[in-house]
């Protein structure tokens, strides 16, 4: 069972609250209980290693429409794209999370990053879009490490509420990746086209890099995975059958799957049925982005941290099936984008929650817990980004929205229920 938060740890001061939390033993939580100032150098960079598996979609989304003038191809195949990233970023957490138990988490880093930079800049001579949509698998896979490693490294340090506060202070930080990705995403496309976006992304992942070696290893050998690889897999096992864990997962893996939904469906709906240009574009998607830092950060302020959670599917409920009555009877942006952030809120509340409970449940065995959790928002995401092109965009994309919205308030009940009260 997931281990209690110790009540006397002071919450105003981060890094002592390391000194006996799992992981006493290795540099990280010596370097953290000794040097606050590492401690706000790890928050940051572990923004930024979270920022890349959201940039790897989001930068290039405004470009998805100019994309299929470049290459000729119809928008289905252009948003494959999208799912060619996610299933690498899934398939990535799956297999590194193992590697990371048995070798640390600094390897994993250094391996996954470099290979994004060898798989984006291999994208800017891709001769067609199926070319394209192959490199974005690499990326995907090498965009995973920094993903799943922004949730891992916080468990082998963190328990119970510190671990929310931790979670819940690099997702509201990491608001302005996804704010600001599109806003990037469209000024360089419309200033260089689609290829300067993997330029850039190219460059912002050099820089991860450049900075890695100043990466404390977070899981000491003492803690590391022993034994055959058969081990790695029966830890999967351990976890899947886990039942309150695959509940918290579940309820992440639908919201985010919700969340590359409106990704995959936004550029097309703003820019081709609004008539928006990319850079305008760029600045609504960035600005919606912001909504669910907020609502990440005020999830903080829920006693029991687990009824954020709850609240968040009733407002994603309330704002997709107002949502999806709009967008096929009323056509108006002004009602698209107010029930956008009303969803994105609730979307923030959910994720900051879930990804603390699911994490605390399974850090135990966190490399395989983190991976189990990111792969699952991946696979709803991989499956929903092309249905809402399918036909009508803004009937299928309305009937994307309320299935999903229904499938995390379920998931929702069944999480509150079984989720342990952190504040104990």
């Amino acid at each position: 069972m997931s281990q209690p938060t110790n009540p006397h740890t002071p919450s105003s001061t981060p890094p002592a609250a390391l000194a006996t939390a799992a992981g006493g033993d290795s540099s990280m939580s010596r370097k953290l209980a000794s040097d606050p100032r590492y401690y706000w150098f790890l928050v940051a960079f572990l923004v930024a290693e979270s920022a890349l598996g959201s940039f790897v979609n989001d930068m290039y989304s405004p470009a998805l429409p100019a994309m299929c003038r470049y290459f000729g191809c119809q928008v289905p195949i252009a948003q494959m794209g999208l799912t060619m990233g996610m299933i690498g970023l899934a398939l990535g957490q799956v297999i590194l999370g193992p590697v990371s138990d048995r070798y640390g988490r600094k390897p994993v880093l250094i391996g996954s990053v470099t290979l994004f930079i060898i798989s984006a800049v291999a994208s800017l001579f891709s001769p067609s879009i199926h070319f394209f949509n192959i490199c974005r698998l690499f990326q995907g896979l090498g965009a995973a490490g920094g993903y799943f490693l922004a949730r891992t490294v916080p468990a082998d340090v963190y328990s119970g509420r510190q671990l929310a506060k931790l979670m819940a202070l690099v997702g509201a930080i990491n608001g302005i990746a996804p704010a600001s990705a599109p806003v990037i995403g469209g000024f360089t496309s419309d200033s260089f086209g689609w290829k300067g976006v993997f330029v850039v992304l190219a460059a912002f992942a050099a820089l991860l890099l450049l900075l890695a070696p100043e990466v404390k290893e977070s899981l000491a050998p003492s803690r590391r995975a022993k034994g055959s690889w058969l081990d790695a897999v029966r830890g999967y096992i351990v976890l899947l059958r886990n039942r309150p864990f695959m509940i918290h997962v579940t309820f992440k893996g639908v919201a985010l799957g919700l969340l590359f939904a409106y990704i995959s469906a936004s550029p097309f709906i703003l820019q081709r049925h609004y008539g928006l240009s990319q850079t305008v574009y760029g600045l609504i998607i960035g600005f919606n982005a912001l909504f669910v830092a907020a609502g990440s950060m005020l999830a903080l302020k829920f006693h029991p941290l687990k009824r954020a959670a709850a609240v968040g599917a009733v407002v994603v409920l309330v704002g997709m099936g107002g949502q999806a009555v709009a967008l096929v009877t009323v056509h108006s942006i002004w009602l698209f984008e107010a029930l956008m952030v009303v969803a994105l809120f609730g979307l923030g509340l959910i994720f900051s929650t879930t990804n603390t409970l699911a994490m605390n449940e399974g850090r135990q065995r966190a490399g395989e817990a983190s991976a189990i959790l990111g792969v699952a928002g991946y696979v709803v995401g991989a499956i929903v980004s092309p249905l809402v092109g399918l036909g009508d965009m803004l009937r299928s994309t309305a009937i994307v929205y309320i299935i999903l919205a229904v499938l995390i308030f379920i998931s929702s009940r069944a999480s509150a229920a079984l989720a342990p009260d952190l504040d104990k």
